[in-house]
């Protein structure tokens, strides 16, 4: 049952959530198989699959990649998902110069499987948990994650404002006025999946139930909004989590990126 089960959501995540659906919004153009994204800071390649191609157009598409986006003096992103074929695409890309970053793992379930699981789990003693739109409160949840990572993170706040603009609810989790977790659901146009982003906690707020809780509030919003389906990459730290709470791993993705000397 969970092999076929398995089978049947990487189905729908390949035909709903690559090429055309994961670039929608942005400016591209299109090389066979790949659409390029072109993003103001680097690039990225999409497709549904490379069937058709020898190894020689392939290692020429991937070298066109590379050599389009260093014209413009930008790196590019080939993201490649763990059943991706040929099986030696990796190695293709290594050798085109492309560098893999950290890996992270597939997860998809079904929606109203996870908001029953987790019915009544939105609730967390001293917590509140509300829907935002106001960008004082995107500003408060990229302070926030830059405290989580370390790092400045103030650019999220004018990306939660472009996310908001499209639709993609966000929601904050606080203790006495003070935001100590976010995270945000967007709803892919056109498919029947939501996409869970976000969940990064204050670590002295860890442990709690709150990333459990944002996740019970996110299904059940998709459940309403008639979305079937939850769509995660997850980090090592969030898929052991996401996966007892009943997602499935169906695949994994690496970003494969070259940067231009």
């Amino acid at each position: 049952m969970t092999d076929a089960l398995k089978k049947d959501l990487l189905a729908a995540y390949d035909d709903q959530l690559r090429g055309s659906s994961e670039t929608a919004d942005v400016p591209t153009s299109t090389d066979g198989p790949v659409i390029r994204v072109e993003y103001p800071s680097r690039g990225f390649v999409s497709y549904r699959s490379l069937d058709g191609l020898d190894g020689a157009e392939i290692d020429a598409l991937i070298a066109r990649q590379r050599d389009y986006f260093a014209a413009k003096g930008q790196a590019v992103e080939w993201k490649l998902r763990g059943h991706d074929l040929p099986a030696d695409l990796p190695d293709r890309l290594r050798a085109a110069g492309f560098e893999p970053e950290e890996q992270e793992t597939v997860l998809v379930a079904e929606s109203a499987a996870i908001a029953e699981r987790l019915q009544g789990r939105d609730v967390v003693d001293g917590i509140t948990i509300r829907l935002v739109g106001e960008r004082a409160d995107f500003e408060r949840i990229a302070a926030m994650e830059s405290t989580v990572w370390g790092e400045d993170w103030s650019w999220l706040t004018d990306d939660l404002v472009r996310r908001h603009a499209g639709g993609t609810d966000v929601f904050v989790a606080e203790a006495d006025g003070q935001v100590v977790s976010a995270a945000w659901a967007v709803y892919k146009k056109g498919t029947e999946f939501t996409g869970l982003w976000g969940g990064s906690t204050l670590a002295e707020w860890r442990g709690k139930g709150i990333y459990k809780a944002l996740v019970a509030v996110r299904a059940a919003r998709a459940v309403e909004l008639g979305y079937k389906y939850l769509h995660v990459d997850a980090s090592d730290d969030s898929s052991p989590i996401l996966q007892r709470l009943g997602f499935l791993a169906v695949t994994t993705t690496t970003p494969y990126v070259h940067t231009p000397a």
